[in-house]
């Protein structure tokens, strides 16, 4: 039993007419009849009376016809549910600094246009929110790093910028005043790292392989998956690390950390707006896409 079987049943009934039921449901008339008649097999009975002038239904039939309104009804309305709440919903997944950073600023902004927006936001680091992406479970991903997927398109937005981020102590003030830190000076603190998958993570290790610093021979204190907690274990003093000048802003402006250049020409990463090649995205959905695309008013050469 098929629901388009049902569909056609149930039409049949209604219009009594094989004609007006086709009509109705933009099919043939042998393509009806064909559904009426396997459904009949399946059930081992006579469902429909068919008359030169009428279409009667039996008394079997019209049991048949009540429930595969509820089934297509039930199909009818969890479909429409669906369609509304897509049309409402844009299901996003974030990494770590964007969805800190750059969604309190991005979702408002956006309201302001649509108000009638839903948002559900899940956080993972990079490679977490990839994974999301190819299985279907976001509609548009913000991720900082590009993961060179190829059923992937990705768009960078915003061009992020890595700094060093210290204690706010006497050592640490000195090398302010003295206009920086070398990266002699860096390799010998003990450093607080992201974990493998992240955008900032991949960004500091590539910085150190350009630079010429084997992470093996860095006095790694610490790897932590969560930005915030980076940031209040180096302000309570285990160590240093590097992380996004977007991230560090806030702890800067309180003074509860010191922020640093990195020597021999920094190093920078894009945050990249990342949807599936070809999928189909509802009006609204394409619409934040370009309205992250174009909010920063970034254009980066890549």
């Amino acid at each position: 039993m098929e629901l388009k079987q049902l569909q056609s049943f149930c039409a049949v009934v209604k219009y009594k007419s094989f004609t007006k039921a086709a009509e109705k449901l933009y099919l043939s008339q042998p393509t009806v009849s064909t559904h009426v008649r396997q459904l009949e097999e399946e059930f081992q009975t006579s469902l429909i009376v068919r008359t030169t002038k009428s279409v009667e239904v039996t008394p079997r039939g019209q049991e048949l016809y009540e429930c595969a309104c509820n089934i297509v009804n039930l199909r009818d309305n969890l479909m429409r549910s669906w369609s509304d709440e897509d049309e409402k919903m844009i299901r996003i997944g974030a990494s770590t600094i964007p969805s800190a950073y750059m969604l309190p600023q991005i979702l408002p902004a956006f309201r302001t246009i649509r108000p009638a927006s839903q948002f559900h936001v899940f956080q993972s680091d990079s490679q977490g929110i990839v994974d999301g992406l190819l299985c279907g479970a976001f509609d548009v991903g913000l991720i900082g790093a590009d993961m060179h997927e190829d059923t992937l398109e990705l768009t960078p937005f915003f061009a992020d910028q890595m700094v060093l981020i210290t204690p706010v102590n006497e050592h640490f003030l000195q090398f302010s005043e003295n206009g920086g830190i070398t990266l002699e000076e860096i390799c010998r603190e003990p450093m607080l790292l992201r974990e493998k998958g992240s955008g900032s993570k991949k960004c500091i290790s590539s910085y150190f392989e350009r630079v010429g610093v084997d992470e093996n021979d860095l006095i790694i204190t610490a790897r932590l998956n969560d930005q915030e907690s980076i940031k209040n274990l180096v302000a309570g003093g285990l160590g240093i690390s590097i992380i996004s000048e977007k991230a560090a802003e806030d702890a800067v402006k309180a003074g509860r950390l010191l922020t640093f250049p990195l020597p021999e020409a920094g190093a920078r990463r894009y945050l990249y707006v990342a949807c599936r090649r070809g999928a189909l995205m509802s009006g609204q959905t394409q619409q934040f896409v370009s309205f992250v695309k174009n909010f920063y008013k970034t254009e980066p050469s890549v």
